[in-house]
């Protein structure tokens, strides 16, 4: 099964594109790599606050949402221990 979403993170970069840095996630969530693909100019436009060289989108796969998700487990602590 492939990845419920895909969603836009802006990356900047040094110069060269190279050490890229995620700085910023887009609130959008696509069905498909494509439909996220078509946003990502939009993404850059709209990127314009961060300080780098070169700025990039790119999509990333997502998971589905964790209301779908196995539960955490909980993990307890007794303070007495010690």
């Amino acid at each position: 099964m492939g990845p419920g979403f895909f969603f836009i993170a802006i990356l900047g970069c040094g110069d060269g594109s190279t050490a890229c840095t995620p700085v910023a996630t887009m609130p959008t969530r696509y069905e498909s790599r494509s439909a996220c693909a078509a946003a990502t100019g939009s993404a850059l436009a709209g990127s314009t606050e961060f300080d780098f060289p070169t700025i990039l989108a790119e999509c990333r796969p997502g998971s589905a949402p964790a209301a779908n998700r196995a539960p955490a487990k909980r993990l307890t602590v007794d303070a007495r221990q010690g």
